[in-house]
């Protein structure tokens, strides 16, 4: 048996990592920032976001309500009504993704042309490519 401890998970190590560990993910800091606005009821979220599926979108939701970050309500009446909305917790999330907007706004263009397809080869180029 192996008498060494497991190391500690990196987020405890790295503060930026511990962050990262928060609102890491594809949906996650997006779902923030719409709750910086208020609270949203699931299928308004699902809306606004556009592309998440209902499974995603209920575990990222799950992670961030056991972080603390977001509280989740749930009414007695049918159809049942659940909303969401961010803790004081998840408020001081607030200047971080108000820079994550910021930095999106300055660098959408410079991002997208960096991920822009190739060009395609012109006819006289791909001519000269053909096999005899």
């Amino acid at each position: 048996m192996d008498s060494r401890k497991d190391p500690a998970p990196a987020w405890r190590a790295c503060t930026v990592s511990t962050t990262l560990e928060v609102i890491g993910g594809r949906w996650k800091a997006v779902i923030l920032f719409h709750l910086l606005h208020g609270m949203r009821r699931f299928n308004e979220l699902q809306r606004e976001l556009g592309g998440v599926t209902q499974r995603v979108l209920t575990l990222q939701l799950r992670e961030l309500e056991a972080d603390g970050i977001v509280e989740r309500t749930v009414y007695a009446e049918v159809p049942p009504r659940v909303e969401y909305r961010l803790t004081p917790f998840g408020q001081s999330l607030k200047p971080v993704l108000l820079s994550l907007r910021d930095w999106g706004e300055r660098h959408r263009a410079e991002v997208a042309a960096l991920r822009a397809p190739p060009p395609l080869p012109s006819d006289e180029a791909a001519l000269n490519c053909a096999v005899p």
